[in-house]
């Protein structure tokens, strides 16, 4: 038999669910070369990503090696820049700029998502992203930076605008942004003596009516207490009209003065799958309920990049969470191997588990299988939950957590990520920064 060779685009949690998935369908002798094409040679937990951030856990713990935790995959690092599906071929660019060509019998399509833009002027020249290692180190030598230059300097106004810190977005990332954030800059002003009358504003805005506005009703005025406890600003129906290198003007007319604004509004699908001239629903690829794409039987598409009909919920597709694309790519995985002879292809039909939330310290929200918890049964939940989901690194995240608790958090800038290297803007160049 000639060999097949299996290419998988993208390793977030859908194209590294699949290829975990494919290699347990396969028969050893089985022939198929299964081949993941990366930037990164690591799979990223991003749930966890909030807690980078704030300098809880170090950022190697939810960077979970490839070749280590998927053996039998070959990964091919590069940035996927076109999909010739009449050649079966996916060209790629290498980290050092190379250019290759790779051919397939079977394509699964798993490129994730990247921050969404909105068309408000400054955005893109002043707001920060939030949707990888990069952007999260960033964002904590950030933060450290604001509130040392605002102990340098005798400027009421200067001092007043470096403490204030303005995050977009009250989803699930910015809400866990802006309850940590209070707990690491308190941290942070204890080390400056000179801070100790300076009030530090944290505010949280949204155009939506509540916080976590996709939760059970019960949880979002949870993690509202919390954040109001912790002094968070949440402004709700609010947003941003214009962003400046010296602060925001908000939709009701007010100027906030501040260095720091943090987008998280949400994502969109990688531009590359709009490359693919593939039919799409808002961005995301169409695929029937086994995944495949409509007219091209050997190519497959799962996880944020995909439209994956919800039959759950007549006619609408499935929102673009990690928990959907873990479970479709372990789908793909297992529909492309019985595509090439090895099982039998299933449609994707899942049920929401629940949600959960980490709101720092000992909050959070949750509501596993809908029985809506917070505060530490929520916490003792949430934590179980990404333990029990991360591929690698578990006994290292809980010493991370233990420690934070006996010993606190390390506030000293890294300087290893510099504000070039990581645009909001994901048209620019990003210097190896995406990840799938």
């Amino acid at each position: 038999m000639t060999p097949k060779r299996v290419v998988i685009v993208g390793a977030g949690f859908a194209g590294y669910e699949a290829a975990r998935s494919l290699t347990k369908a396969l028969p050893p002798d089985s022939g198929v070369e299964i081949v993941l094409v990366n930037p990164m040679d690591y799979f990223l937990y991003l749930p966890l990503l909030p807690e980078v951030a704030a300098a809880v856990i170090d950022p190697r713990r939810i960077t979970v090696s490839l070749p280590a935790t998927l053996p039998g995959v070959r990964l091919v690092l590069g940035e996927v820049r076109s999909v010739s599906l009449d050649e079966r071929t996916v060209h790629y660019t290498d980290p050092e700029g190379g250019a290759h060509g790779l051919g397939y019998d079977r394509l699964i399509l798993a490129a994730g998502s990247v921050n969404k833009l909105l068309p408000i002027p400054g955005v893109a020249e002043h707001a920060h992203g939030f949707r990888n290692v990069a952007e999260a180190l960033y964002l904590r030598d950030h933060i450290i930076r604001q509130i040392e230059l605002a102990d340098a300097t005798d400027d009421p106004d200067e001092r007043t605008a470096r403490c204030t810190f303005v995050v977009v977005g009250a989803g699930y990332t910015g809400t866990e942004v802006a309850a940590q954030g209070p707990l690491f800059t308190d941290r942070i002003v204890e080390r400056h003596p000179h801070l100790r009358h300076q009030k530090v504003r944290w505010l949280l805005l949204d155009l939506a009516p509540k916080v976590l506005p996709e939760l059970d009703p019960r949880l979002s005025r949870a993690a509202d207490r919390v954040l109001r406890h912790r002094g968070v600003e949440v402004g709700t129906g609010v947003s941003v009209r214009e962003a400046t290198c010296e602060g925001v003007h908000l939709t009701t007319g007010e100027f906030v003065p501040t260095r720091t604004l943090v987008w998280c509004v949400g994502v969109r699908p990688d531009p590359l799958v709009e490359e693919t001239g593939l039919r799409t629903v808002k961005g995301r690829l169409v695929v029937d309920p086994t995944l495949v794409v409509p007219g091209h039987p050997d190519v497959f598409a799962c996880g944020d990049a995909a439209a994956v009909p919800d039959l759950t919920r007549r006619g609408e597709v499935t929102a673009m969470t990690a928990q959907h694309a873990t479970r479709q790519g372990k789908l793909a995985g297992r529909n492309v191997a019985a595509s090439l002879g090895h099982g039998r292809m299933r449609r994707y039909k899942h049920h929401d588990l629940g949600f959960v939330v980490d709101l720092g310290g000992t909050q959070a929200a949750a509501n596993p299988l809908r029985i809506p918890l917070s505060g530490l049964p929520a916490k003792a939940v949430t934590r179980g939950y990404h333990l029990l989901s991360m591929p690698g690194n578990r006994l290292r995240t809980a010493v991370d957590w233990i420690l934070d608790v006996a010993a606190g958090r390390q506030t000293v800038q890294l300087g290893l990520v510099r504000s070039a290297a990581v645009p909001l803007d994901t048209e620019l160049p990003r210097q190896g920064t995406r990840t799938g």
